[in-house]
């Protein structure tokens, strides 16, 4: 891992600022398989407490391919970025940070709760986290941000193309049989066939893959 160090990173606070960042990373995203073996994978998640002004982060890992839960990590900061859809990594992503800094390791895969290149400048949460981690990261997102699709097959396992402006930018993917679908995409170091495969095989009876449900529950002070 990179130690992205919070306290070394220059966080914006206005969406100007937060978009320049956005397009001068973006190019620091890989896009195609760079990834070990993977014995972990882990979910992040995040919430908040005190009417918005603290941000709440947790990370869970699970054994892979078994998604036993292994180690898990909680950490509090103050909120530094107001909520603005497209830019909702500048609102968490220091909290998981220092989340992901306070496991005794690192995993090796992280599947994240939110965008990669699924969004309107190709650098959502997942492209942002690893960029900073150098972490291999797969954007799952529970709706859509941008982007059109066809018609989807109601089995489990069916996907097609989200497509922006002429370019695949992720998969609409069902993961259990006629239930909404998620949105898979690209974060960092993962090729699209390659995130859709992780999110399945980490996907067991629900709806959502296992790491997220785990990271949510910890997130949400429902376990932990």
């Amino acid at each position: 891992m990179r130690r992205a160090t919070v306290s070394k990173i220059e966080w914006p606070h206005d969406v100007a600022a937060a978009r320049a960042i956005q397009e001068a990373l973006r190019s620091q995203v890989v896009r195609e398989d760079r990834l070990g073996p993977v014995n972990t994978v882990a979910g992040v998640d995040v919430g908040f407490e005190d009417q918005g002004r603290t941000t709440r982060a947790a990370v869970v890992v699970l054994a892979f391919p078994g998604l036993e839960p292994v180690a898990q990590a909680i950490s509090r900061s103050p909120t530094r970025f107001p909520y603005v859809p497209g830019y909702l990594s500048f609102r968490e992503l220091p909290a998981v940070l220092e989340a992901l800094d306070r496991l005794a390791g690192m995993p090796d895969l992280i599947l994240c709760d939110g965008q990669g290149l699924a969004h309107p400048r190709r650098f959502g949460l997942a492209c942002h986290l690893g960029v900073l981690t150098d972490i291999p990261c797969i954007g799952v997102a529970k709706s859509r941000l941008v982007g059109s699709h066809g018609e989807l097959a109601p089995e489990k396992g069916r996907w097609v193309p989200l497509r922006d402006r002429g370019e695949t930018i992720g998969a609409v993917l069902r993961t259990r049989a006629r239930v909404s679908p998620v949105y898979v995409s690209t974060g960092h170091r993962v090729g699209l066939a390659t995130a859709i495969d992780y999110t399945l095989r980490c996907t067991t009876r629900y709806r959502l893959p296992e790491t997220t449900r785990h990271a949510h529950r910890l997130a949400s002070g429902l376990s932990g």
